[in-house]
């Protein structure tokens, strides 16, 4: 099983439900280009991070696997399946759909990451309290500083490669799939009842490029229902296909 992060997150957030999910898979957690421990680089969309996930198949000598993303990850994992479908055994889809996105969220998350002085900066508690003025959700905020770490120097600076990533905002929020993309194999979309990113009519824009798409909502889970709900999300994820 390969997990694939969301914007902004790293393998880290998915280490406690990674070794849940071990108990049925070989479990690897990636970090997408521009986060976490990869390399940053200049380019950053879609296309490229597909093309990241089978270089890095080939270099492990995988041929298929089952694919868990979130968000972001979410989008990368129904690209790949749709354009190398014979990667692919299964498809865990969670709280993303394949369709164009616009957050005015995102926007201030990343003007509030731009805005912090990193040279002047003294902790992530600072952070926090920078951002308090623009991003009221205190699980969010420390979610953002987790992508802060010390430099050798004792200072600050980001893990994410922040510039990059917020030119590229706008295309990422964009649907990785073209109108004719469709994969045929098991998939399962796993939603949260208190997110907004899956609605209910957004059921027949998924079958039609995943039509033997299973949707399951776990209703008291926001945005990250593999955090929220741990137990029942891995429940699903097991039962896929």
């Amino acid at each position: 099983m390969i997990v694939l992060h969301g914007m902004l997150g790293s393998s880290r957030n998915w280490q406690t439900t990674g070794r849940d999910l071990a108990a049925g898979f070989h479990v690897y957690a990636l970090d997408a280009r521009n986060h976490g421990k990869s390399p940053h680089a200049p380019e950053m969309n879609y296309e490229v991070m597909v093309e990241d996930l089978v270089s890095w198949m080939d270099d492990k000598g995988i041929a298929r696997a089952t694919f868990v993303g979130h968000s972001m990850g979410g989008k990368t994992a129904m690209l790949l399946a749709c354009r190398h479908p014979r990667r692919v055994e299964r498809l865990v889809v969670v709280d993303i759909a394949p369709k164009n996105y616009q957050w005015a969220s995102h926007r201030e998350e990343f003007e509030a990451m731009n805005d912090v002085e990193l040279a002047s900066l003294r902790s992530r508690q600072e952070a926090e309290e920078l951002f308090a003025a623009r991003i009221s959700d205190l699980g969010l905020r420390k979610f953002l500083t987790t992508n802060l770490e010390r430099t050798a120097k004792g200072g600050w600076r980001w893990i994410v490669n922040l510039p990059v990533l917020t030119a590229a905002l706008p295309m990422l929020e964009r649907d990785s799939l073209q109108p004719e993309d469709r994969y045929e194999g098991p998939v399962l979309f796993i939603t949260g009842g208190r997110s907004q990113y899956i609605q209910s009519g957004d059921e027949n824009l998924i079958r039609r490029h995943f039509p033997s798409a299973r949707i399951e909502c776990i209703v008291d889970s926001g945005h990250n229902p593999h955090m929220e709900k741990r137990e029942e999300f891995v429940r699903l994820a097991f039962g896929v296909g």
